[in-house]
Formats: C-alpha cells, structure tokens, sequence
C-alpha cells in the first residue's frame, strides 16, 4: 500500500472512534478536529486488498488538542507494521478558532489516555 493510505487509515480508526462515542458529528457539529502534525514510523508492508487491524490511545490532552497514536496491525499479529501519531486542535467549525475541550470529552478520551 502507498503511504498515504497509511495515514488515511489512521485517521479513519481515531474519526471511527470519536464519532461511535458521539465526541464529533462530522456534518453537523460545532467543532472539527484539524491535523497540526503527523507523523509514521513503518516496518513492515501491508498488500492490498490485505485486512488491516488498528489500535489507537491518547498520549497527551491539551486544552483544545489531543495527541493521537495509531499502531497498524496485520491480521492476528501482535507487532505493528506501522505506528502513526497526530495531533488534533478542536476548532469552532464557522470561525477556526480553537475552542477548549470539554469535560465529557475530555472524560471519555481518559479511557484511552496512556501516560508515557
């Protein structure tokens, strides 16, 4: 797969994951997450149509940003092929200006906070 379907993928399993736990509504919302630094390590290839897993936990919440990190796994395996990290600042989706985080967001994004 090309790199950029990497990063499509990671941003699919954190939007996947904000939307199930109604943090975001994409159409309708007040607020849109805007990527401000990305980045991937890659170690091993995925071939298409190939299933991919992915994993994804917060490393750091800001008062309007969170650090995501995504690991890309084969199926079944334990050893990620590609780990990806973004950062996300929360904006007034008319204005573009950040905007704090609230607490139940920032409540619900503690479940997968881990400190490093």
């Amino acid at each position: 797969m090309n790199n950029i379907i990497y990063y499509a993928l990671f941003d699919t399993a954190v939007n996947k994951w904000l939307i199930k736990n109604k943090l975001i509504d994409i159409k309708n919302g007040k607020n849109i997450g805007l990527i401000v630094q990305s980045g991937c390590d890659y170690f091993s290839s995925f071939q298409y149509p190939e299933n991919v897993d992915a994993g994804i936990r917060v490393t750091k919440i800001g008062t309007s940003s969170v650090r995501y990190e995504v690991g890309l796994f084969h199926e079944e395996e334990e050893m990620s092929s590609a780990d990806g990290h973004f950062i996300h600042v929360y904006v007034d989706r008319q204005t573009n200006k950040p905007i704090p985080l609230n607490y139940d967001f920032k409540k619900m994004l503690d479940t997968i906070l881990i400190q490093l």
